[in-house]
């Protein structure tokens, strides 16, 4: 992961401030915690990932960005280590309701090798825009690889999606990809991922430790 005064200077700019302090009080706006951070071609999107709530979701997003996991690469049908989300499209636009992304094919349905488990917690809602969840096909455990950020809420998807993470600062990037024009549900001209880098604010969460059996 990169440093911390890396997220400072991408908090800044996503916020609109460039603080003369070098960042600090953009980076005081999030708190401790692991983050996402979205490049597109119409600016930057942060989320905070929820890495106590739903771990496997949020390791296997994690692993996925950083080019730790393997997945399937389209073009050879064989399983790559190397960072997914790069150089691909938003592919799916549902204006007022959500972007999708995270298929280097661009269609929506490449089956890309990896599929987790659900992990479906009643306290975590589509009751607000910026509910950053895990695709799926509709059958149980089938999500994997592609991922979307809500526009506002969406409760019948409630138990229907994972979310593991909510947007910090850059919503309104993600309702300026959802204006995009579109032909069915794929933006005309393509909405760029640049790429997805995973930053920590503040210390690692502490680990609970184990007591030993008497």
């Amino acid at each position: 992961m990169r440093t911390l005064s890396l997220l400072i200077s991408i908090a800044a700019c996503a916020l609109g401030q460039a603080p003369a302090g070098g960042g600090e009080a953009a980076a005081a706006r999030l708190p401790n915690g692991l983050y996402a951070i979205f490049h597109t071609s119409m600016g930057t999107i942060i989320a905070r990932l929820l890495e106590k709530d739903v771990r496997a979701t949020v390791e296997n997003f994690v692993a996925l960005a950083q080019g730790t996991k393997a997945w399937k690469d389209p073009n050879t049908g064989a399983m790559v280590n190397r960072p997914r989300f790069e150089d691909i499209t938003f592919h799916r636009v549902l204006p007022d309701i959500m972007i999708q992304s995270g298929d280097p094919s661009g269609t929506g349905s490449y089956p890309c090798g990896v599929t987790i488990r659900d992990e479906f917690l009643p306290g975590l809602k589509f009751d607000r825009s910026g509910k950053l969840a895990m695709a799926n096909t509709g059958a149980p455990d089938s999500g994997g690889c592609q991922f979307f950020i809500t526009e506002g809420p969406m409760p019948s998807w409630d138990g229907k999606y994972t979310i593991f993470g909510q947007v910090a600062a850059g919503q309104d990037v993600a309702t300026k990809i959802g204006r995009a024009p579109v032909h069915g549900d794929r933006p005309v001209e393509p909405v760029k991922l640049i790429g997805v880098t995973i930053e920590r604010v503040g210390p690692e969460p502490a680990q609970k430790v184990k007591k030993p059996k008497e």
